[in-house]
């Protein structure tokens, strides 16, 4: 997967893209998952720490250059401390608007204004770089099915395609195929997490989150 300027949580926002119909798939539960990405980078960075299962600030000035995971950083630094698996969902909201809001200023989304009703303004974002999406979806299912042996994949494509997958991202896992991928899907976990044992374990519960959350949306639902 390309290494450029996409973080974690803003590949997962493309990657729930479906080029052909132009609208995001998974949307129920997009937000817990792209929060689940920037805490998953921030770990991996080494900003977050794990201190007897609290996300933890690793210092208090250190940044990433990258607004959305950096407004993430500051808001934990003033919140009160909690557990990784609530950060998946606690405010997700900001970090999925904030990741919106960067994706488009950097060209990958656009903006068209228009009005619900004809009365109230709204805006509606369109994907402008189909081909970007294509080529991470493409890649993705590459790290998911193979042939090149988990221990082989980077830590950051690891953990891209295992949270994708345990958010049961239509445009990447079809209903049919999830049982298939399990096993591969944990080692991508355990593989997300390879750097540290701390690492793992956080990677670990942060995943667990993603899927508790999509269990709580399927009850609420009725699905």
């Amino acid at each position: 997967m390309p290494d450029g300027p996409l973080s974690l949580p803003a590949r997962l926002y493309l990657l729930a893209w479906d080029t052909h119909t132009n609208e995001v798939t998974g949307a129920t539960r997009l937000h817990h998952l792209v929060r689940a990405g920037a805490l998953t980078e921030l770990a991996q960075r080494g900003l977050l720490v794990d201190e007897d299962g609290i996300a933890t600030p690793a210092d208090m000035d250190s940044l990433t250059g990258d607004a959305v995971l950096d407004g993430l950083l500051e808001l934990v630094r003033e919140s009160r401390p909690h557990r990784w698996r609530t950060w998946v969902t606690l405010h997700a909201r900001v970090t999925l608007d904030a990741v919106r809001e960067q994706l488009t200023a950097d060209g990958y989304l656009r903006a068209r204004r228009k009005r619900v009703l004809g009365v109230f303004p709204s805006v509606q974002h369109v994907l402008a770089r189909a081909d970007v999406v294509e080529a991470l979806h493409e890649e993705a299912r590459q790290v998911l099915e193979g042939p090149a042996p988990v221990a082989e994949v980077s830590d950051r494509d690891a953990a891209v395609v295992a949270l994708a997958a345990a958010a049961e991202l239509p445009a990447l896992v079809p209903g049919n195929d999830r049982k298939r991928h399990h096993a591969r899907v944990a080692e991508l976990t355990e593989r997300s997490g390879a750097a540290a044992p701390a690492l793992r374990k956080v990677v670990t519960e942060v995943h667990t989150a993603v899927t508790a959350s999509l269990t709580a949306v399927a009850v609420a639902t009725g699905d």
